[in-house]
Formats: structure tokens, C-alpha cells, sequence
């Protein structure tokens, strides 16, 4: 029987057992996001352990996945269920088969506002990603709304320890998660 090369990835990057699951489906009753899911997360499992790599990395699952561990917290033989999403998320941008790549973008811009501030400037990184994606004017009605009711700021209101922040987020994209 051949190696499964995507389930050794999976395994060796993430540090979890996927190939313990036995498929009862705790996590997928579990989940919240299930139901906007084309790929349910037992399943997702299952595929991996299939050797399925591009039908997985191509879903638009892990993009819905709202990393609230549910799964991981509910599953009977310890699977983090939620790490494997993540890494499946990361392997699907870096092959280029990502479904939902703005997902990603917009993670980065926001991980990136709270580097730089301590918190996250909302219309900073909303302008940010819009002028990424070439959506100059879209939905500008509802922002300069948001502003006169002081929903969101005009200027980044900055913490105190930002250093520190920047300093967790950093060991933090280091180690993967």
C-alpha cells in the first residue's frame, strides 16, 4: 500500500494523530459552522486520511471553520481537530488552491493593525483590504456612518504595551498557529 504523503504533512506539521479518527462524528454535531461547510469536519478528517489533498486544500471548509475548538474539545480521541484547519488553511494558501483566499488577507491585514497598534484599527484595515482588492468605494456609505456614530474611529487608538503584543504575535506566527 502506497504512503499517504498528505496525511504524513498533516501529521508531521501539526503534531496531531489525524489518523486515530474513526469517524463517529462528534465534531460534526459539534460545530457551529457546520452547516456552511461543504466538506463536514469529520469528513475533512477522513479525506486527509484518504489522501485527498487537493479536493481538501480546494474546500472552502476550513475557511468557515470559526476555530472555537468545539470540535477538538468534543472529539473522543483527542484530535485538535481546529489546529488541523488551521494548518489546512496555511497549506491551502501556500499551494495556491485556497477557496477563500480574502479570508486570509483579511486575517493578515488585521494581525498586521494589531502589531502595529496594540488593537485593531477597523477603518485602517478595512481601508487597507479594500484598496487591496481594487473596492475603492464599496460599501463607503456604511463606513462614513459608522464614523459620525462613533461605531469605529478615525484614528487608531493605540494600547500601552504594544511591544508586548507585537512580541506574542510574533512567537505565535513563528510556532505555526
Amino acid at each position: 500500500m502506497p504512503e499517504n504523503l498528505f496525511l504524513t504533512e498533516i501529521e508531521g506539521s501539526t503534531g496531531v494523530a489525524v489518523s486515530e479518527c474513526y469517524q463517529c462524528f462528534r465534531c460534526t454535531n459539534g460545530c457551529p459552522a457546520a452547516r456552511d461547510m461543504d466538506i463536514v469536519p469529520h469528513r475533512t478528517i477522513g479525506l486527509i486520511i484518504a489522501g485527498e489533498r487537493e479536493r481538501v486544500l480546494s474546500s472552502a471548509s476550513p475557511w468557515a471553520c470559526l476555530q472555537c475548538a468545539a470540535c477538538s474539545i468534543r472529539c473522543p480521541n483527542g484530535i485538535d481537530i481546529a489546529r488541523v484547519f488551521t494548518a489546512l488553511r496555511q497549506l491551502s494558501v501556500g499551494s495556491g488552491m485556497a477557496a477563500h483566499r480574502e479570508v486570509h488577507d483579511f486575517d493578515t491585514l488585521m494581525i498586521d493593525s494589531i502589531a502595529r497598534h496594540g488593537r485593531m484599527y477597523e477603518l485602517g484595515t478595512v481601508m487597507r483590504y479594500r484598496l487591496a482588492r481594487g473596492e475603492y468605494l464599496r460599501q463607503y456609505r456604511m463606513g462614513i456612518g459608522m464614523v459620525k456614530k462613533r461605531r469605529i474611529g478615525l484614528f487608531p487608538h493605540n494600547a500601552a504595551d504594544r511591544k508586548g503584543i507585537r512580541s506574542i504575535i510574533t512567537k505565535t506566527v513563528k510556532n505555526g498557529r
